[in-house]
């Protein structure tokens, strides 16, 4: 109904002046902006929905003003009224910030907060009010005038706080930071004028003792740091210092755990577990705002306070501790969380306060809560440490020693601790690497599956920077229990359990493998691939036991991969077993893991590496076809549909091999049925599958041009382009029925770039023969659903694009986006099936 122009006037005068008329004429002002702004299914074009929303709103905004300003004073209940309000904020949008600041409206939003019923509501437009202020230079005489009406409601914050009255509290919480957080540019360019503003949301922050309003004060502390920390606002900074100490003075305070009730001071949440995990969220939220702190403050002033409080707490109660109790260990808790968070900003060369903190954390009286808390500590400061061996042993012992305790998370906060330390300290620690060992092995059974693999980075760490000519012997004596234990597990596996508990322990052997690579010269023996020649046939042995298990596979397989991407062309005397292993396993199982590896292979031996004989290189890419056709057999057996994962991992390995084998691969036989096999993947609907075959569609078709997808800068000879481009011209009309099926139908969201993408290239390299198959397609799609007059529009545009040239080639590609997404949004796929449109199976005879 685009020709009723007096909408707003023609409504409020049909409904009248009664009290459940006027109800009704909020009602409606409230959202109709809303509709017009944010409506569904709007169906006008761009330029007739801008003079529509101009001809509903921008022309009404000075009546619906008056309107709302001669409601609210028609009577002390209208003034309240949170209907009234909420049409101010919808209005907002439309209405200048400045006609509401000047006008008599003002005072009703603010006089709104003295009333419960119109509170929320109030609060709510005030903050809306702040929002379209934020281009402060535009509305500084807006700002101006809210500016002191904001700070005179801070009595309010005490006022809410000694009344317990949280809902209250939270809203002026609310206020004050995002007046704060609108006007943020302001305060960092004028302290003076606004740091009371400043000062009243420290003061929300402070009063806050529910710990339910603080969090709205965070993205306030955060964006002033991003303005104080520039050069440009230096002076700002320093007058604000003082603001930020008492923030993490407040911050420590707040962090505080809750004091037990009862007699269980394990039980300080009286049971609730979401209050305790909330809190422990929570906690995070604050050791952010810790520091912004120290970003302004600097570090070492923020770790004095730390310092500051841990002493005064060994003052007051340390002499109380025992071993059953500690006395207000809340207070000592919570600088030690403090100083975790405010790790990631301390420099390694700190040596002013930490040299006297650390010595004190080592002391610090046994408690569950206190010793979680100081080993999270030193785990975070594990750099500090590398550079400060002198404080090594004492914490090294203190970590080691909490592998002894009963509790489960000081045992796991010390095995994440231990793969700092060795990882940060690795280099400090070669002369105890045998202990380590003997630690390692007694410690490994007690620990839960991701303790071991933490435990196993940081011992693996130690072993990796030894001397290579000790490589050998401790991965022997490190993995050599880990092997036994590995075939114990095996030995017992009967049931999924005990199978995945094999693959868990699988890959601590990894990690060994991924972390211990050391340096040897070219043509010289790799100690660690001597070990894995020792090793492979029991993991073998392994892997054809629980051929039919995955989770086994795919960890033997991970093994492997990383075994060829730790120690590279060293590996080649263990490639002839490794290959015939990945065969077999392939062509039994059809499991995808089988292909990582022999991707990894293809990308350390191709034919560009230096010490690779042509003979390995000519093995490998042997062993590759016959992986390829496996898996087109499989294809040939099966549908897409029911090989989504392989098909993803066999055309990532055929991306590799394009790219390091591009010219044996398109002369070989197997690059037509590969290419067919890629066109009736296009009918999965996957994302990630889809995803790699398109990538490989897009990588081939370049090889037809002159700018091939390749790993080497060589021209892409004509022979090669030529091959490309006849491979294309005999199943270009099947390639684009899949792809333009895909992009109108089936394909997810995701897929839609690369699916033009492959037409795009298409385009570049046979304009004329795509656009015919284009035509094509279009005219067999499912009748009633696209007209004959829009796919010759859409043809006499891209032929149009395709004469200017290479920039019209690119415009031809967002037309049938455009197209597509139309024809998508218009249409579902018919129940009946897509006619000529459907998939053709594919078959491979070879």
């Amino acid at each position: 109904m685009t020709t009723w122009k007096d909408v707003v006037p023609m409504v409020v005068s049909t409904l009248g002046s009664s009290a459940e008329s006027l109800a009704c004429v909020l009602d409606f002002l409230k959202v109709l902006p809303e509709e017009v702004t944010e409506g569904r299914k709007i169906t006008l074009t761009e330029d007739e929905l801008q003079q529509r929303t101009q001809e509903l709103l921008g022309d009404n905004t000075a009546q619906v003003v008056q309107l709302l300003i001669a409601y609210a004073q028609s009577s002390e209940s209208a003034a309240t009224n949170p209907q009234l309000l909420e049409v101010i904020t919808s209005w907002l949008r439309e209405v200048p910030v400045a006609d509401i600041v000047n006008s008599p409206l003002l005072p009703v939003i603010l006089n709104a907060l003295n009333n419960d019923r119109s509170f929320e509501a109030a609060t709510e437009c005030l903050c809306s009010i702040f929002k379209e202020t934020r281009e402060v230079d535009e509305y500084m005489p807006a700002i101006e005038i809210l500016l002191p009406r904001v700070l005179a409601l801070q009595p309010r914050i005490a006022q809410a706080a000694q009344d317990e009255d949280s809902e209250s509290f939270k809203g002026f919480t609310r206020i004050f930071a995002e007046a704060g957080e609108a006007w943020v540019v302001l305060i960092a360019r004028e302290p003076k004028v606004f740091r009371p503003l400043v000062e009243a949301i420290l003061e929300c922050t402070h009063r806050d003792f529910d710990k339910d309003a603080i969090s709205l004060t965070f993205i306030f502390w955060y964006e002033l740091k991003l303005y104080l920390i520039l050069e440009k606002y230096i002076e700002a900074r320093m007058q604000y210092v003082d603001v930020y100490s008492s923030l993490v003075d407040i911050m420590m305070k707040h962090l505080e755990f809750p004091t037990a009730d009862g007699a269980d001071e394990t039980d300080l949440f009286d049971g609730d577990r979401d209050a305790e995990e909330k809190f422990r969220e929570f906690r995070h939220h604050m050791g952010d705002v810790l520091k912004d702190c120290c970003e302004i403050m600097g570090v070492t002033p923020c770790l004095t306070k730390v310092y500051d409080a841990i002493k005064s707490w060994m003052g007051s109660y340390a002499s109380h501790a025992t071993e059953a109790s500690v006395p207000h260990w809340q207070q000592l808790e919570a600088p030690l969380f403090g100083m975790r968070a405010m790790g990631r900003l301390v420099d390694k060369d700190e040596d002013i306060i930490l040299p006297q903190i650390i010595p004190l954390l080592v002391q610090i009286p046994h408690h569950e809560k206190l010793r979680f808390a100081t080993i999270m500590v030193l785990g975070r400061y594990t750099e500090w440490t590398s550079n400060h061996p002198e404080f090594l042993e004492s914490q090294f012992q203190y970590i080691v020693s909490s592998f002894s305790t009963d509790s489960k998370e000081i045992v796991r906060a010390a095995a994440m601790a231990m793969k700092f330390i060795c990882s940060d300290c690795k280099h400090l620690l070669g002369g105890q690497v045998v202990q380590l060992q003997q630690f390692y092995d007694q410690t490994l059974d007690k620990l839960p599956g991701v303790s071991q693999e933490e435990l196993t980075e940081g011992v693996a760490s130690v072993v990796a920077v030894q001397p290579p000519t000790q490589t050998y012997q401790l991965l022997k004596l490190y993995c050599d229990p880990l092997m036994a234990r590995l075939m114990a597990l095996a030995n017992q596996a009967n049931d999924e359990e005990s199978k995945l508990k094999v693959a868990d322990h699988m890959q601590l052997i990894t990690l060994f493998i991924q972390i211990v690579s050391p340096w040897i010269e070219p043509n010289q023996d790799n100690p660690a691939v001597k070990y894995c020649q020792e090793i492979f046939p029991i993991l073998s042995t392994i892997l054809d036991s629980f051929m039919t298990f995955t989770p086994i596979c795919e960890r033997v397989c991970r093994t492997w991969r990383y075994m060829i991407i730790s120690y590279r062309t060293s590996m080649a005397p263990l490639l002839p077993q490794m290959a015939n292993k990945l065969a077999e396993g392939f062509a039994a199982s059809r499991q995808g893991c089988f292909l990582w590896v022999t991707s990894a292979i293809l990308r350390e031996f191709s034919e560009d590496r230096e010490h690779v004989d042509e003979q390995t290189t000519e093995s490998i890419y042997t062993f590759f076809e016959a992986q390829s056709t496996a898996m087109l057999k499989a294809m040939t057996d099966l549908p897409p549909q029911d090989l989504p994962d392989v098909i993803e991992d066999f055309y990532r390995l055929l991306l590799d091999a394009l790219l390091y084998y591009p010219h044996k691969m398109i002369r070989s036989q197997l690059f037509t049925p590969i290419f067919r096999a890629a066109i009736a993947a296009l009918d999965l609907e996957q994302r990630e599958p889809l995803s790699a075959v398109l990538h490989y569609l897009r990588d081939v078709i370049s090889y037809g041009g002159d700018n091939p997808s390749s790993s080497a800068s060589n021209i892409n000879p004509p022979e090669i382009q030529q091959l490309v481009r006849q491979l294309i011209l005999a199943n270009g009309n099947e390639l684009v029925k899949g792809i333009m099926k895909g992009m109108m139908i089936s394909f997810p969201g995701d897929c839609f770039t690369d699916g033009s993408g492959v037409l795009l290239g298409l385009f570049e390299i046979l304009p004329q023969e795509t656009t015919s198959w284009v035509d094509g397609i279009l005219r067999m799609l499912p009748a009633g659903t696209v007209r004959e007059a829009d796919i010759d529009r859409l043809m006499n545009s891209i032929r149009e694009k395709l004469s200017i040239g290479h920039d019209g080639v690119r415009k031809v590609r967002s037309l049938l986006q455009d197209f597509t997404n139309t024809y998508r949004r218009r249409y579902v796929a018919p129940r009946d099936g897509l006619g000529r449109l459907e998939a053709t199976r594919f078959q491979y005879s070879g």
